[in-house]
């Protein structure tokens, strides 16, 4: 696939009518998703952990677009219950979903869990977004040429999940391998959802993307080091949200497909689609993740 040269945020359609969640979208790529997506005229729910920093997002997206329907809903992906109750709400208030985007993280934070156990980064990066997206698919299957799209990482080259110690109890703890994982994570559950909503006759599409070497509030915990290679060749946040916003809105975006930046080492650049490592394709670990996700979660998806 052939995408336009240059594409950005001038080429995405009006999308009136349209509802749409953005997690993790106080700052960041999710602001930039959430604030181009409003602009455009879809109905964009800010669901983050802190409520504050969501109205502010909220508001300055709403001074850049005045007539922007933007609301902001609370969601905590380390808690499941938070999990739950977010879905609950967003079911009471829409009838519909058109475009679910799995964009909050975590990155190489020092060693913690979650309020259900688990280890921090796969627990909010992966678990999180899987009961989300698990809780919303009902309504997410109802609606039109519904999508969802899942914000991974070139990080998942160096990911590989070990099912035994997935809470990293009985090693010790490399925050960046456990990002990795928490990345391929993202890539398995992409693939298995794609075969699982074709086997249903599903119209709803599933994509994932990256945003290459971008400088973000989420590289917090990542050093001196990685801050001064930020200014050597880190890409603008309007820049690293391309690839998400192509998956989510272009018309020749097919489920199961990956998206990052076009130039070298997929670092920076316009969108392009891109292949994820071999690992990430093999469907036996996809399909035992899916299995212990939905046990560790307790969703089950329909």
């Amino acid at each position: 696939m052939q995408i336009k040269q240059k594409w950005d945020s001038g080429n995405i359609p009006g999308q009136k009518g349209k509802v749409v969640i953005v997690t993790g979208s106080s700052s960041g790529l999710g602001f930039q998703d959430a604030n181009v997506l409003a602009g455009k005229n879809a109905s964009v729910i800010i669901a983050v952990r802190n409520l504050e920093k969501g109205n502010n997002a909220a508001n300055k997206i709403k001074t850049n677009y005045k007539d922007a329907d933007v609301s902001v809903m609370e969601l905590d992906l380390a808690n499941l219950n938070s999990v739950k109750k977010f879905a609950e709400n967003f079911k009471q208030k829409y009838s519909r979903l058109d475009l679910l985007i799995n964009n909050a993280g975590v990155m190489v934070p020092p060693y913690s869990k979650t309020a259900d156990g688990f280890e921090l980064q796969f627990g909010t990066n992966h678990l999180g977004p899987f009961a989300l997206t698990g809780l919303l698919i009902d309504l997410i299957k109802d609606t039109k040429n519904s999508r969802i799209v899942n914000v991974s990482s070139a990080a998942h080259k160096y990911g590989n999940i070990n099912f035994d110690d997935l809470n990293w109890e009985k090693r010790k703890y490399k925050p960046w391998k456990a990002y990795g994982d928490s990345k391929i994570a993202n890539l398995y559950f992409t693939y298995e959802l794609k075969k699982k909503l074709e086997a249903s006759n599903s119209s709803a599409k599933v994509a994932a993307a990256h945003p290459g070497w971008t400088a973000t509030e989420l590289q917090r915990h990542s050093g001196f080091f990685v801050g001064i290679l930020n200014v050597l060749f880190a890409q603008t946040i309007e820049m690293g949200a391309l690839p998400t916003l192509y998956a989510a809105t272009a018309e020749d975006v097919n489920s199961g497909e990956y998206f990052g930046p076009s130039n070298w080492q997929e670092w920076r650049g316009y969108p392009k689609k891109v292949e994820s490592n071999e690992l990430s394709h093999d469907t036996k670990i996809a399909a035992k993740l899916w299995e212990v996700s939905e046990k560790l979660t307790g969703i089950h998806f329909n």
